[in-house]
C-alpha cells in the first residue's frame, strides 16, 4: 500500500502540468489520404439475395450476432465509404437462434462448444428463442437471404405464407418478412429498386441431398420441382431457369451486380471431419469385443467369399482403427443368396433370414466414402428402430441388441454415408450449376466470385493472417467453419467478403478497401 500511495503524488504533479500546459498536441495530416471510389458502381441502394450463407446463418442457427457478421453486411460497410445507404437486417429476436410459430418451437438453438467429460463437443444452447414467427416484421429489408432456400423456391408464390407454413409448405425466415401471404422473395427484393445487389443461390438445390446421406432422388431430366421432395437434386435446367428469371428480376431496373458460384459442398467439414474407420481398438468399450466380432462375421464372411464379393467381408482390426460397415443401397442385393447359402451350412432359417437381410447391401466403409458429421453421435450406439425391428422379426431382445449397434453390427444407414455413386451425382450437378453461373454473369454483365476455387484454396493450404495465424477448413479449430460444419464462421465470412469485393474492385474500378478477418471471431466462445 506505501507504494501505491507513494505514486499518486507523482500522479497529481503530471495531471496538474497537463492542466497547466497550453501547447495543444496536433496530428499532422496523412501527406497521401486514401480516397475510396466507387467507380463505375451505384451502391446507394444495396439489396442482398441468396440463402443462409447470404442471410449470416452460423452454428446451425440464425441469430442475431451471425446476422451482424454476415457477408452483405461486411459488403454494405465497405459501400457506406462510398455513398452506399443503410443496410437494413431482418434481425432474429435475440442471439440463440430459436423460433417458435403460435408459441410451439419450430427452429432450433444455435450449437455452443460444450466442455463434455469425453471432451469438447457441440450441443444446442440453453433456453427458448424469443423470435416468434408470426409476429411479422416491417420492411424492406436489403439482406434477403433466406436460409433452406432453393433456387426456384426464391420465386415461388406463397413462400412466405403463413397459413402455409402451419402445414409445412413454407419457409420460416421468409413468412416473418414477406410483404403478403402471395409474395415471392425475388418479388420483395427486385421491389426495392437497388442499384446493386448479390447473388449467391443454389447451393442447397445439392447441399441438402448431400447432407442427408444421399437420401434424396437426383432429379435430372425432371424439370418440375413440384414434384421434388426436400432432399433431391434439383434438375440442372430447373436452376438455370430459376437462376435467369432471378437475375432478370434484380436487373431489370439497370442494376449492377455480383454473383458467385457454388462451392465443393462435399470439401466442407461436414464431409471431412468423421474418418471412415473410426472405430478404435483402445476403446475400452470396443477392443474387448474386436474377437467376439470377427469370430461372428466369420461365417458370413465365408458366404461373401463363396458369393464372388470377397471385398464385402467384415473385419476389424486389433491393432488399428476399423472402418465402420455401412449399407450400400448401389450394390446388388444379396439377401437371398445370403439366406440360402447360411441354410445350406445348417444355419436356421430365422437367424439365415435376418443375416441376409441385415448385410444383403453392407459392406464396411473405405477411403472413398464421406461420412456427415451427425454420424458421429450415432456410430457405435443402439438403433432404437433396428432393435425394435429385429425384435418383431422374432429375435430375442438380447440377440437384438447386439445386432442393432451402428456401424458396427447394424450398417451404417443411408443418411449417414455418402457413397462414391452419390458424390458423383452432386458432382455432376455441381459442375452444371457452376458453368450456368459463370454465363450467366457474363450474361448480365455481373461481377464474378469463384467461391468454388476459394473453399480449394482454404481446403488446400487456408488462409494466413496479418497477425501470423493460419484460416484453415478444420472442423471448430480452423476458424473457417462454425460448428455446424456447414457454414463459415464470423471469420470465415469475412474471407468471403474480401473475394466480394476484390470482384467487385476489378470490375467496376473500384478502390474499396475490404475487411480484416481478425476483426472477426473464429469461433464464439460463450
Amino acid at each position: 500500500m506505501k507504494k501505491l500511495y507513494a505514486l499518486l503524488p507523482f500522479l497529481g504533479l503530471f495531471l496538474i502540468a497537463c492542466e497547466d500546459d497550453e501547447t495543444s498536441i496536433v496530428t499532422p495530416p496523412d501527406p497521401n489520404p486514401i480516397v475510396y471510389t466507387a467507380g463505375t458502381a451505384n451502391f446507394s441502394n444495396y439489396v442482398a439475395v441468396g440463402n443462409s450463407l447470404t442471410a449470416g446463418f452460423s452454428d446451425n442457427a440464425l441469430f442475431r450476432a451471425g446476422q451482424e457478421a454476415s457477408f452483405p453486411n461486411m459488403l454494405a460497410s465497405n459501400f457506406a465509404l462510398v455513398g452506399g445507404g443503410s443496410f437494413e437486417i431482418p434481425f432474429m429476436a435475440d442471439n440463440l437462434g430459436g423460433a417458435t410459430l403460435q408459441g410451439n418451437p419450430i427452429l432450433g438453438n444455435r450449437l455452443i462448444l460444450a466442455f463434455l467429460p469425453d471432451g469438447p463437443s457441440p450441443v444446442p444452447a440453453t433456453g427458448t428463442g424469443s423470435t416468434e414467427i408470426s409476429t411479422k416484421l416491417s420492411g424492406p429489408f436489403n439482406n434477403m437471404g433466406i436460409p433452406g432456400a432453393k433456387s426456384y423456391e426464391l420465386l415461388a408464390p406463397g413462400y412466405g405464407s403463413l397459413a402455409a407454413l402451419a402445414v409445412g409448405a413454407a419457409n420460416p425466415y421468409y413468412t416473418r418478412i414477406s410483404s403478403a401471404e402471395d409474395a415471392t422473395v425475388i418479388g420483395d427484393a427486385a421491389a426495392q429498386g437497388a442499384t446493386f445487389f448479390s447473388a449467391w443461390i443454389g447451393a442447397n438445390d445439392i447441399l441438402l441431398y448431400a447432407t442427408n446421406g444421399g437420401s434424396g432422388v437426383d432429379r435430372t431430366g425432371n424439370l418440375n420441382p413440384a414434384s421434388y421432395d426436400r432432399n433431391d437434386i434439383t434438375d440442372p435446367n430447373v436452376f438455370a431457369g430459376s437462376l435467369n428469371g432471378i437475375l432478370t428480376a434484380m436487373t431489370a431496373g439497370g442494376a449492377d451486380g455480383v454473383i458467385a458460384n457454388i462451392p465443393n459442398v462435399t470439401d466442407i467439414p461436414f464431409f471431412t471431419t468423421v474418418p471412415y474407420a473410426p472405430l478404435d481398438p483402445t476403446n475400452p468399450a470396443f477392443g474387448p469385443q474386436i474377437p467376439v466380432l470377427n469370430a461372428q462375421f466369420a461365417g458370413l464372411n465365408q458366404v461373401f467369399q463363396g458369393l464372388g464379393v470377397p471385398e464385402r467381408q467384415f473385419t476389424f482390426s486389433d491393432s488399428a482403427a476399423s472402418a465402420v460397415i455401412i449399407k450400400d443401397e448401389d450394390l446388388p442385393d444379396l439377401s437371398a443368396q445370403i439366406t440360402g447359402a447360411l441354410i445350406g451350412f445348417g444355419i436356421d432359417a430365422g437367424t439365415a433370414t435376418v443375416t441376409g437381410l441385415l448385410y444383403g447391401q453392407a459392406r464396411q466403409a473405405n477411403e472413398n466414402d464421406l461420412l456427415v458429421l451427425t454420424s458421429r453421435t450415432a456410430i457405435a450406439t443402439l438403433n432404437e428402430d433396428a432393435f425394435a425391428m429385429l425384435q418383431g422379426l422374432g429375435v430375442d431382445p438380447a440377440t437384438a441388441g447386439q445386432l442393432a449397434i451402428n456401424g458396427v453390427t447394424f450398417p451404417l444407414e443411408d443418411q449417414w454415408v455418402l457413397t462414391p455413386e452419390e458424390q458423383t451425382a452432386i458432382g455432376n450437378a455441381l459442375t452444371a450449376y457452376n458453368a450456368t453461373i459463370e454465363a450467366l454473369a457474363a450474361q448480365f454483365d455481373l461481377a464474378f466470385v469463384d467461391a468454388n476455387a476459394l473453399l480449394g484454396e482454404l481446403n488446400a493450404s487456408g488462409f494466413p493472417l496479418a497477425d501470423g495465424s493460419t484460416v484453415t477448413s478444420t472442423f471448430a479449430t480452423g476458424g473457417g467453419f462454425s460448428l455446424d460444419g456447414v457454414h463459415p464462421a464470423p471469420r470465415g465470412y469475412a474471407i468471403l467478403a474480401n473475394a466480394f469485393i476484390e470482384a467487385i474492385n476489378a470490375k467496376h474500378g473500384s478502390n474499396l478497401p475490404g475487411v480484416n478477418p481478425l476483426d472477426f471471431t473464429g469461433l464464439y466462445i460463450d
